[in-house]
């Protein structure tokens, strides 16, 4: 029988990883000219103790570099430095995903190179403003809507950013479908109001969703490919309608065929989001052949017993990991933690993202 506590080794996929702890992915902003650097590469390789690193989020397209500093995975250039991450990271005995991330309406022109542009679902904009390095916060802008063609063309920007993971040395890729990024901006009716093929129905809104994840299970294998969901989620413009329990679940469903490694479904409740019901985490749990992460505000006291309960197969933490690079030995031999600071999550350089100390 499998060891249950999450300081046990688990196989999961063709991985064997050294615990059941999952580094959450997290925007710090560090990458500039949206290039990874030699001091990315530091702070994975800092937090290699996880079972699992899934990145900060990373664009597959000029287009989905919403934020300032973000990284993009779509250049010969950036696929060499992440190279070196990944390098860095499995030198220590790592695993580590990259989570695919395109914003969507979830942006700014400033924040975007030269030729790209603000591309949603819908022309809806997203709700309040984005931080921009040249003039600091600016109202988010009207998206252009998206053409058939531009959804094509998007499907297969997330197939070529898999290809290049892989290529840089990751060994997978994690699908953002949460946070009100774009391809949930297609599943959820309140920034999707699409009347063709892709919006209104339960299955013309998850369409893109499942499109993008069988293109990218057949272009790298399932057994590297993940995905994230948030469905009481708030971030970015979200918010809840009549079918969200039931477009998820549909969603998971289908998901199951592709031969996807795991779902990862995050509860916002601890940041001030509507918590996710425990009935539709039950019942997303189910639905799913594979492994589950459960995610959002867990200590270890709370990842042991979801795990003993089955509630998820691994657990993954936000902030701890952020400002605590040994938080595995941490959680195991009950120590303090370092408190994050939250003036330096997205500021560049060392401070408050390689100099958090280790305990002596």
């Amino acid at each position: 029988m499998a060891d249950l506590s999450i300081f046990a080794p688990v196989t999961v996929g063709k991985m064997t990883l050294k615990n059941r702890t999952v580094m959450a992915p997290m925007t710090r902003s560090r990458a500039e000219g949206n290039v990874p650097n030699v001091l990315m590469a530091e702070y994975y390789s800092q937090r290699a103790s996880a079972g699992l690193i899934v990145t900060e989020g990373t664009s597959p397209s000029p287009n989905g570099l919403g934020y300032a500093r973000i990284p993009g995975i779509y250049s010969d250039k950036q696929v060499a430095e992440w190279k070196k991450v990944t390098d860095a990271v499995h030198a220590r005995g790592g695993h580590i995903f990259v989570q695919l991330m395109h914003t969507g309406r979830v942006g700014h022109p400033l924040n975007v190179p030269a030729g790209a542009e603000v591309i949603a679902p819908s022309a809806i904009a997203a709700p309040g403003e984005m931080y921009t390095d040249q003039k600091g916060m600016q109202p988010h802008p009207v998206p252009r809507a998206m053409t058939e063609d531009d959804i094509a063309k998007t499907r297969e920007e997330f197939v070529q950013a898999a290809n290049n993971a892989i290529k840089a040395g990751f060994d997978g890729v994690e699908l953002h479908a949460a946070n009100g990024y774009l391809l949930e901006q297609f599943i959820n009716p309140h920034s999707n109001q699409r009347t063709d093929g892709y919006g209104g129905s339960i299955d013309n809104r998850i369409r893109f969703v499942l499109e993008v994840a069988t293109a990218v299970c057949d272009a790298i294998g399932g057994d590297r490919v993940g995905i994230r969901l948030s469905p009481y989620g708030v971030n970015a413009g979200m918010a809840q309608y009549d079918e969200t329990d039931a477009t998820h679940l549909a969603l998971v469903t289908k998901l199951a065929s592709t031969g996807m490694l795991y779902v990862h479904v995050v509860d916002h409740s601890a940041m001030g989001a509507p918590a996710v019901p425990e009935s539709l985490k039950a019942a997303l749990r189910k639905a799913w052949p594979r492994t589950f992460i459960a995610s959002g505000g867990y200590d270890r006291e709370t990842a042991e017993k979801a795990v003993r309960e089955g509630k998820g197969d691994l657990v993954a933490f936000g902030r701890p990991f952020l400002s605590n690079p040994d938080l595995v030995t941490r959680l195991e031999k009950n120590l303090a933690l370092n408190a994050p600071d939250f003036a330096t999550f997205y500021t560049p350089g060392a401070k408050g993202y390689t100099d958090y100390p280790t305990h002596a």
